[in-house]
């Protein structure tokens, strides 16, 4: 009988599996002309990912990252993010996928926001996240690409949940930056008149974001 541990590991290499099954009309990275390519994060960035480390520099260990380490600094958001795209774990440099581990400390928000250049599948591995529905250890979800989306941890202790995206580098697009923080910004007329508010809760909105 499996662990509920390995059930989680099982779910997540399916998980895995099924973002880099080959559907090329609908790829978000251009194909690899190599195998691999580490990528060298001293040297500027091309159109497709980092050059590559030089064969000679490439060591065993370029090709494992470490997600197994509890994270002890949170941001304003009781957020923190281990780093598995490109610039946190080079190996995945022109592969056409990254993972990145989340925590989020009770009450912690992961906030409205996009990944326009990629789709994005998670699992949760620790908590109750609520990603539209209730998430619990072992349950997985999916959020299209540019789909508006956030994660929240409704329980009473720390949460976790491991994206994994079909691209290097999904991006990211902030709602409340996008909204609230532009130069030149957005005007509060705008504002107002489509959150159907005063000016003192947009005010008080970016008043807020600036103490932050």
């Amino acid at each position: 009988m499996y662990s509920s541990s390995a059930s989680i590991f099982g779910l997540l290499c399916g998980l895995i599996v099924l973002l880099l099954l080959p559907f090329p009309s609908h790829a978000s990275d251009p194909d690899p002309l190599q195998d691999v390519c580490n990528a060298d994060l001293n040297a500027p960035i091309s159109i497709n990912g980092f050059p590559c480390k030089p064969d000679s520099e490439v060591t065993s260990d370029d090709f494992f990252t470490d997600f197994s380490k509890n994270p002890t600094t949170f941001d304003v958001f009781k957020r923190a993010v281990t780093l598995g795209d490109v610039s946190g774990f080079p190996a995945v440099n022109t592969q056409g996928v990254s993972l990145f581990r989340i925590d989020l400390h009770v009450g912690g928000i992961n906030p409205p926001h996009t990944h326009p250049r990629g789709t994005e599948a998670g699992i949760v591995t620790r908590g109750k996240v609520l990603v539209g529905l209730v998430l619990t250890p072992g349950m997985v979800f999916l959020i299209p690409r540019a789909l508006i989306h956030f994660q929240l941890n409704v329980g009473k202790g720390p949460a976790t949940f491991i994206p994994i995206f079909n691209t290097q580098n999904p991006g990211v697009s902030d709602s409340l930056t996008t909204l609230f923080d532009t130069t030149p910004p957005i005007p509060n007329e705008v504002l107002t008149k489509s959150f159907r508010v005063s000016d003192d809760v947009i005010n008080a909105i970016r008043k807020a974001r600036a103490s932050n």
